[in-house]
């Protein structure tokens, strides 16, 4: 049950077996939302000064998108996430729909978003996915293993964000909209 109801340049497509797209407002507020939310990251990104990246570093540019997803999250009632293959903490790996829908964003570069119809811990409703790229930037810290700053090695021993180039797939926002709240969304 994939609905890719906004592939990437080309309009709505979709899939052999999908259900009817979520109604054009929702898509319109959910999309509206985590576009501010990437450019607010995109532009944290363009103010790292490669040359001294530590933990402030992190706490100015990485942590208030969490915070904002977060904050979406709570006025909203829709579950708003980071999530990735190459996750630096566990919490953002990706479930079992994100490993689902990730393929597609890996292996077609020009994909930007991605609606689908879905069930999580029960409760129907529609995930959005949209693409995260890296900064050049973000390779002071999402670069080579070996590049990566002293706090990121110290306090993420398990780190596997890394080894990216400018331009790559880093993960993907994913945004759960469940059946109950999708008629509550024109307040936005």
């Amino acid at each position: 049950e994939r609905v890719d109801a906004t592939a990437s340049a080309g309009g709505p497509t979709t899939d052999s077996t999908a259900q009817p797209a979520p109604d054009s407002a929702l898509q319109t507020a959910v999309q509206r939302e985590i576009e501010a939310l990437d450019a607010m990251r995109s532009g944290l990104a363009r103010t790292i000064d490669e040359e001294s990246v530590d933990q402030s570093t992190f706490a100015r540019v990485c942590k208030p998108v969490g915070q904002r997803a977060k904050a979406l999250s709570d006025s909203t009632g829709w579950m708003v996430r980071q999530i990735a293959a190459k996750y630096r903490n566990p919490a953002n790996q990706l479930d079992d729909a994100g490993a689902e829908v990730y393929p597609r964003f890996a292996d077609n570069p020009s994909r930007l978003r991605l609606w689908t119809r879905t069930t999580m811990d029960g409760t129907p409703g529609w995930r959005y996915y949209r693409r995260i790229v890296v900064e050049p930037s973000c390779l002071a810290c999402h670069g080579g293993q070996a590049d990566r700053p002293a706090f990121v090695k110290q306090n993420y021993p398990d780190d596997r964000a890394y080894g990216f180039s400018a331009g790559d797939l880093r993960g993907l926002y994913a945004v759960f909209v469940p059946d109950s709240l999708t008629f509550q969304h024109s307040s936005l």
